[in-house]
């Protein structure tokens, strides 16, 4: 990101903080607020999945599965072969159902696995 992007990030934080220095906002739904005022708060969510993935799955599924990117509202994720890849499109909607359920979540609208 060029060095202007940075400077406009950290300016638009600083007028955020001075807005609101009567009252403690949490760091996230800051840098969610300056995200969204950048335009960049729908891929946010996405990324949290690719982050979150153990934690959305459970050990069983983290162990066997693991998300790489996020692009056009589809999450991408590696498993090691097609058995794996078909037992994973059958719990696609429980999965998406959980991703939904987390902050930012709505903006996985598909899950995408290859081998």
């Amino acid at each position: 990101m060029p060095i202007l992007s940075y400077y406009i990030c950290i300016m638009a934080a600083k007028n955020l903080i001075l807005k609101q220095r009567q009252t403690a906002t949490p760091l996230g739904s800051l840098l969610d607020r300056i995200l969204a005022g950048m335009g960049l708060s729908h891929n946010l969510g996405g990324w949290r999945a690719v982050v979150q993935w153990p934690d959305i799955v459970g050990e069983r599924l983290a162990k066997i599965s693991r998300a790489i990117r996020f692009a056009d509202d589809t999450l991408l994720v590696s498993v090691p072969d097609a058995v794996w890849r078909q037992q994973l499109a059958m719990e696609v909607d429980a999965i998406l159902e959980k991703i939904h359920a987390r902050p930012g979540g709505k903006a996985v609208r598909k899950i995408h696995f290859v081998s």
